[in-house]
């Protein structure tokens, strides 16, 4: 049977009244904007079947038979999924064009792997509702103020210790590696299986046709780490799916925006206060790839992470990935010590909507950060302001926004926009991450290949623990580190975030963990290191107002001179060796 393209099964979806779908075979009455009924698959008499027109959904909450109108033909009249999709568009009257090898390219390979998921979903979420060990996770559910009756129409579930998962799931014929493949199970050492998730409360990811192919999981009681995803799979991929998106994205087409949090609860929250446009990352960094699943949906996207530290951090890692797909970024700032889970559990939807209403653009919320840490009331604050300024202007791709934010940059840094121009043309290639990504310059003469080895040294010196690791906090920033792994290693250091590291950033910790700091004497190192960053930041700096001597009058150039010889010394201070390489360069001021 021949493959059919993913858009028409979408197009399908979307034109099929579920309501009147189901209800030629149940008897559904409206309660507020859902539908009950009873039972279809149990055979019950009360009205425990719910139809959620909104979620496109049924469940039933007594044997929590659940899912969308496909999975209703399926369940009901034991079709497969793509005869259940074509019986859907037959009765909305679409016509199914085929796709795939010639005289059909036969079943999906993946099958068993939905279909392992699937169950396992099943399983985990009738523990969350009937499982007495299940009740922590009722209880921490209850804590954070959603409802079992809330929950489970969600898919939310529990993973309980020991091995009940492993037997329930022979139990249902499911193959070890089948179970080892889909990423349910683990393989330990000894080479037997044990279940990935154990003492978590699970939130089901679904792919873009809303079906099950992950879990995200939190602990529930001692454990590390605290959120664990699902591996990638044939049929899972983290870095190219987005949580929510599968029940969100008609809404974000409809409101002609979608909302981008950080975690599963702040979706949930926000989606169960009727903020329905909400998205989320699946526990790390947002991807290009999911990037350009927001710019199928939405021209534009209000980032509503965590106003701390490691909140800012994300916000214009993923602002920077959104601009690079065209689309308009704005900043939603949250109350202080609030996280959009909280501020929507106390005030509400209404709450809300004054914060997303004062959103601003993501460069207007880079400059006011910049601005508040008065980045802009000294030369070399102003140079080290267009570092962190300079990779979201690269990162738009739409000529006039990056117009405008080159206007922007040159009137609150006081340089001249055609000489900004040209600092932006020289790297028009790279990719910043976020708040102060440093771009990639070309080496020094003698001394550039000294700071790489820098870098590596607080991260070693980081990963001893404290004191250290607030010492090189305190001391740099991420924007510090130009070698893109140990940037990606050092801010996960600092945001405990080390299972969400990319492969090759993954491989990077792994070899400094390994090397560790041997009997080399920390404190040392830690001055050469600091040192070493302090004189490239004076480097730049130099080159600086190397570049703007000529453009300048008489008598700005004599101050300009001036600062040069004053940062030249500074420099010398901090690594004599520089003294030799800046005379080459003619950057003594002389």
């Amino acid at each position: 049977m021949s493959l059919i393209p993913d858009d028409v099964i979408e197009q399908v979806r979307e034109a099929a009244d579920l309501v009147g779908i189901i209800g030629e075979q149940v008897e559904l009455k409206r309660t507020g904007a859902d539908y009950r009924g009873p039972c279809p698959f149990h055979g019950g008499t009360h009205r425990n079947f719910a139809v959620i027109p909104k979620k496109g959904m049924f469940y039933c909450f007594v044997c929590h038979e659940a899912g969308d109108v496909f999975t209703f033909f399926m369940k009901r009249l034991g079709m497969d999924y793509p005869t259940a999709v074509r019986e859907v568009a037959r009765r909305v009257g679409i016509t199914i064009p085929e796709r795939g090898p010639a005289g059909g390219g036969g079943p999906d390979p993946h099958e068993p792997l939905y279909n392992a998921v699937a169950t396992a979903a099943d399983w985990f979420g009738r523990q969350l509702g009937e499982s007495p060990e299940a009740e922590v996770a009722r209880d921490y559910l209850a804590s954070r103020h959603v409802e079992l009756e809330t929950a489970l129409p969600l898919g939310l579930g529990y993973a309980p210790r020991g091995k009940a998962f492993l037997d329930a799931m022979k139990g249902l014929g499911l193959r070890d590696e089948v179970l080892l493949e889909a990423g349910l199970v683990v393989k330990r050492e000894d080479g037997t299986l044990a279940p990935r998730f154990r003492g978590r409360l699970l939130f089901p990811i679904h792919d873009q046709r809303a079906r099950i192919v992950g879990f995200g999981g939190r602990i529930l009681g001692e454990g590390e780490p605290k959120y664990l995803n699902s591996p990638d799979t044939p049929i899972f991929h983290k870095g190219r799916l987005l949580y929510n998106l599968h029940a969100a994205k008609h809404v974000i087409r409809k409101a002609e925006r979608a909302i981008l949090v950080e975690g599963y609860f702040d979706v949930l929250r926000l989606s169960l206060a009727g903020v329905e446009e909400v998205v989320a990352p699946l526990g790390t960094g947002l991807t290009s790839d999911q990037a350009q699943l927001l710019q199928r949906h939405a021209p534009h996207v209000i980032l509503l992470y965590d106003s701390d530290e490691a909140g800012l951090r994300a916000t214009f890692r993923a602002g920077d990935e959104l601009l690079r797909e065209r689309l308009r970024v704005s900043v939603a700032t949250l109350p202080a010590g609030e996280d959009p889970d909280t501020l929507v559990q106390r005030r509400g939807a209404a709450g809300l909507e004054p914060v997303l209403k004062d959103a601003v653009d993501v460069f207007e919320r880079k400059i006011q950060i910049l601005d508040r840490k008065g980045f802009f009331g000294t030369l070399p604050g102003r140079r080290r302001a267009l570092d962190r300024l300079l990779p979201t202007i690269r990162a738009a791709a739409d000529l006039i926004t990056r117009e405008l934010y080159v206007s922007r940059a040159a009137e609150v840094a006081g340089v001249r926009k055609d000489v900004l121009e040209r600092e932006v043309g020289t790297g028009l290639g790279a990719r910043g991450s976020g708040l102060g990504a440093s771009e990639p310059r070309p080496p020094s003469p003698e001394p550039r290949a000294l700071p790489a080895s820098a870098e590596k040294t607080l991260l070693l010196l980081m990963l001893e623990g404290e004191p250290w690791r607030s010492r090189v906090t305190d001391a740099v920033d991420a924007e510090e580190f130009e070698f893109v792994p140990y940037r990606e290693v050092f801010e996960a250091i600092v945001d405990d975030a080390v299972l969400s590291l990319s492969e090759i950033s993954a491989r990077a910790y792994e070899e400094l963990k390994a090397e560790g700091l041997g009997d080399r004497d920390a404190n040392t190192l830690y001055e050469r290191a600091v040192n070493w960053i302090e004189a490239r930041r004076l480097e730049r700096q130099l080159e600086e107002l190397d570049r703007r001597l000529p453009f300048e009058s008489p008598e700005v150039q004599a101050s300009l001179i001036a600062e040069k010889r004053r940062v030249f010394d500074e420099l010398r201070k901090r690594y004599p060796r520089y003294k030799i390489a800046m005379r080459r360069r003619g950057a003594s001021g002389t």
